[in-house]
């Protein structure tokens, strides 16, 4: 994947996640994904984090106040960094795909899989 296409991916991908306040990214939210393509930094680990951040805010207790909505594509880093530390399988990222699904419009994001 060239540079290009992982900025415009990744940036669809989390302005298409719900919870986010973004409509479209910020400067520092483009120089965020830049970054991560020049340091190397693999699409499944991003996406994965994407998704993994995003299962996490919904695994929470029903009676707990709402959390405020991601306002930054940073908010997503420290699962990013986690990830590139520790990393999943396909199969992992298949799972976090099959339970998002009916709530992330994926198509947007690279067409059909």
């Amino acid at each position: 994947m060239n540079r290009d296409l992982y900025i415009r991916r990744l940036l669809a991908l989390y302005l298409g996640l719900p919870h986010t306040a973004a409509r479209r990214p910020s400067c520092a939210d483009r120089k965020l994904a830049a970054k991560l393509f020049d340091d190397n930094v693999p699409w499944q680990t991003v996406e994965t984090a994407l998704l993994l951040t995003f299962a996490r805010r919904l695994d929470r207790n029903p009676q707990d106040p709402p959390l405020n909505l991601i306002r930054s594509l940073a908010y997503f880093r420290p699962t990013i960094d986690e990830l590139a530390q520790y990393p999943h399988s396909d199969s992992y990222l298949r799972r976090l795909h099959d339970k998002l699904d009916h709530l992330i419009d994926f198509s947007a994001v690279w067409g059909e899989r």
